[in-house]
């Protein structure tokens, strides 16, 4: 995934902003992981509605319950949190204030959100007893809403911050495209992001090794399979729908 983000951010910004961007989302990463090893990941886990407090820097993380491999998984979703955001402030950010903006979305802001929908006791999950939204909790798979809601509102509150960019607008205040200078990064990050989401989401079941009462062919591989096929699916029509709508935009703009 955090390759996918390089490339897809390196191809769409100008070339002076090349080794900028790249160097944000490998920063980002590294600092994320850091924080979120300390910090983060003890927030995740259960312990009250709001926040957890335990396993600070994995410590006896070892347990019928939690293993190293939940904390890289974890982390996984916390750092596209940081690249979704390092997108939306790019060509305009400085290293030091990337710096503070990923270690707190990483230690603070993500785990408290993951927390309050995946937790068992999350006040919000659909895992506690006493759930919230009509008695269902709020169902979130594979971290659809925790990961781009979370990453959508903090790049949001980053450019309202920040402002434009420098030649976004000229003196009249009308805008003015700036242009990405590879469209060939642009693609292969999409794919990698692309390839990125078949760990996401069939990843999100934990285990693939797991037989359903219903019969000898079905079974948690299944639904794994079934997942992977719904992610191919959707990212063929979203492919589809944005070169549509982009070309009709065009036909629009030259009637």
């Amino acid at each position: 995934m955090q390759l996918g983000f390089a490339m897809l951010c390196a191809g769409s910004v100008r070339a002076k902003n090349t080794m900028n961007i790249m160097l944000t989302n490998v920063l980002g990463a590294a600092t994320g992981g850091l924080f979120y090893y300390l910090f983060g990941f003890a927030h995740v886990l259960p312990v009250n509605g709001f926040i957890g407090r335990c396993y600070f820097a994995l410590g006896s993380i070892l347990s019928s319950s939690y293993d190293y491999n939940n904390f890289l998984y974890q982390w996984a979703f916390a750092i596209t949190v940081v690249g979704i955001t390092s997108g939306s402030i790019a060509e305009r950010t400085q290293f030091v204030a990337y710096l503070i903006y990923s270690s707190f979305l990483t230690r603070f802001v993500y785990p408290i959100v993951s927390h309050l929908f995946w937790a068992i006791d999350g006040w919000v999950s659909a895992f506690r007893t006493n759930k919230f939204l009509f008695d269902s909790g709020v169902i979130d798979f594979a971290g659809s809403d925790v990961v781009h809601i979370g990453g959508g509102v903090a790049g949001l509150w980053g450019a309202l911050i920040e402002g434009p960019r420098i030649g976004r607008f000229d003196h009249t205040g009308r805008s003015v495209a700036l242009r990405g200078h590879s469209a060939t990064l642009v693609v292969l990050g999409t794919f990698m992001l692309w390839f990125g989401w078949y760990g996401f989401n069939p990843g999100s079941f934990n285990k693939i090794s797991s037989f359903y009462a219903s019969g000898y062919y079905y079974g948690q591989w299944s639904v794994v399979g079934r997942t992977a096929v719904t992610t191919t699916l959707a990212g063929c029509a979203a492919a589809l729908t944005t070169f549509f709508v982009k070309n009709l935009d065009g036909a629009l703009e030259r009637d």
